[in-house]
């Protein structure tokens, strides 16, 4: 799908403590799921809405994840030569078209940091905000889902699910008013509230469309008590100045950033996969 949104941010700075020691050496968004990568599907998901323009937002000593997006022509050449045309075709997947700038995050300072450090390359057009640790399989892609109410209202677009009353102390909810069914107008945000002040059960997810008018607040937001910058909280800020909207998950997302998360995701893509699908369910009714 062709959109007016050209423009993704993508931060992979954390340090992945929740799957150590796997992340040790290997960032968090190079775990494969299947056959791919962890980042690939944010980035396949990203090409599907026509987005050219992509933002890595890295620590200093990642350069694993921007090398992934860069063609090995030696490889490719050894593949051609041995007629794995279809091995090759995969393999030319994983460079997109796509303008790719990496910028260094030194210290984990928060997502609302890492988007405040992205400022300068976006040319205070829209942009869309995509956490790689969320995995999210949807039909039509989730981004697109979003764009079409980001079009329609004009404002910034969070993407929401909602979650157990019991375990919204782990996300950012909304106050919201339904607009129609799966949008809502964002009367208010609040960082981890504990269930019995939270106002809804609507939680904030991986996926974010704003305007840059959200860097300006960002610029004055105050850290939190771990001396974080939280979008979150700029965002806050942001909806007393403008509209924002949100868009609730028709899809499956999975928290790939956990470990249990992340083996339901290797089973659900496992089981989506054509080659694999067969073998993976006769194996998993065999140790059941």
């Amino acid at each position: 799908m062709a959109s007016s949104l050209q423009n993704v941010v993508l931060p992979t700075a954390g340090l992945g403590t929740r799957l150590l020691p796997a992340t040790k050496v290997v960032p968090k968004e190079l775990l494969p799921l299947v056959d791919k990568p962890v980042i690939q599907y944010a980035i396949e998901e990203a090409v599907a809405l026509g987005v050219t323009n992509v933002v890595l937002v890295t620590n200093p000593e990642n350069t694993l994840t921007a090398a992934h997006f860069s063609r090995n022509y030696e490889l490719e050449t050894i593949l051609e030569k041995r007629e794995q045309t279809e091995t090759l075709d995969t393999l030319q997947k994983t460079t997109p078209p796509l303008n790719i700038t990496s910028i260094h995050q030194t210290l984990p300072l928060g997502l609302g940091h890492a988007v405040l450090m992205s400022r300068n390359v976006l040319n205070d057009e829209p942009f869309a905000v995509i956490l790689p640790d969320d995995v999210i399989h949807a039909e039509p892609p989730v981004l697109q889902q979003m764009t079409e109410i980001f079009q329609e209202f004009g404002g910034p677009v969070l993407l929401v699910e909602r979650v157990p009353r019991e375990s919204v102390n782990q996300y950012g909810i909304i106050d919201a008013s339904i607009i129609r069914d799966g949008v809502f107008r964002v009367n208010g945000l609040v960082e981890k509230p504990e269930p019995s002040q939270a106002p809804s059960d609507l939680a904030i997810i991986g996926r974010y469309i704003l305007t840059s008018d959200v860097f300006q607040e960002l610029e004055q937001t105050r850290e939190d008590e771990g001396g974080e910058i939280q979008l979150t909280d700029g965002l806050r800020s942001l909806s007393k100045q403008r509209p924002l909207y949100a868009c609730e998950l028709s899809g499956v997302r999975h928290d790939v950033g956990s470990k249990l998360g992340y083996l339901k995701a290797l089973l659900y893509f496992g089981l989506k996969h054509p080659d694999l699908e067969p073998a993976l369910r006769e194996y998993i009714k065999k140790i059941q």
